[in-house]
Order: structure tokens, then sequence, then C-alpha cells
């Protein structure tokens, strides 16, 4: 949440047991194997765990039918998830409303 408020956005947040957060995302369309630690809706999209907010950003002006974005898991280096210069590979995904997702944002390691 920090990385979104110093990227502009204005995230407020609920605490969740696991099984009611576990529901939340897949009545959201998340399909289980994108699923990360934190779940987010913006303008009719869900932001799936540490997802960047420049893809946001971007998600939100080229406006895809799609369900959002995910990056599954808790890649080091991601917002939130330690120095950047400490970064691991990962990449963001679009989830596709058929359930499906494509690559939408690659990070290399540093």
């Amino acid at each position: 949440m920090d990385h979104l408020e110093e990227n502009g956005f204005a995230p407020t947040g609920e605490d969740m047991f696991m099984g009611l957060l576990v529901r939340f995302k897949l009545d959201n369309g998340v399909p289980r194997r994108m699923v990360s630690c934190h779940t987010a809706l913006i303008d009719g999209y869900v932001i799936e765990g540490h997802v960047p907010a420049r893809d946001i950003r971007r998600l939100l002006s080229e406006r895809p039918d799609a369900v959002g974005l995910a990056v599954p898991g808790m890649p080091n280096g991601s917002p939130g998830m330690g120095p950047e210069e400490d970064r691991e590979a990962c990449d963001v995904f679009l989830i596709r409303n058929d359930g499906g997702w494509e690559v939408f944002s690659s990070y290399g390691e540093l």
C-alpha cells in the first residue's frame, strides 16, 4: 500500500480471514495459479499481488477487456518486497476474462 500511496493512489485496506480472502479472489476472477498475498479492486479491475504502480496506470490507460493484473507469489524486489537492487525476475500477467493469462510486462533481475 505504501508503494501505491507513493505513486498517487489512495488505497484502503481490510484484513480478511484466509478462507474469505481466497473466496474473494476466486469470486473476482483470479485463477488459482495467479494467487498472491494481496488483492485490490480498482475501476473494474482486480490487482493481485505486488503489481508495480506503472503497470496499474497502463492498465487503466489502455482499458483492455480483462479481469486485471497479477504478480503470483511474492517476488523479491517487487513493490513492498525488499529493495529493488535485490530484484529477481518476474512477470506481471494480464488475467483474461476466459480465465487464461498472458504476460503484460516483465522485470528482469538487476
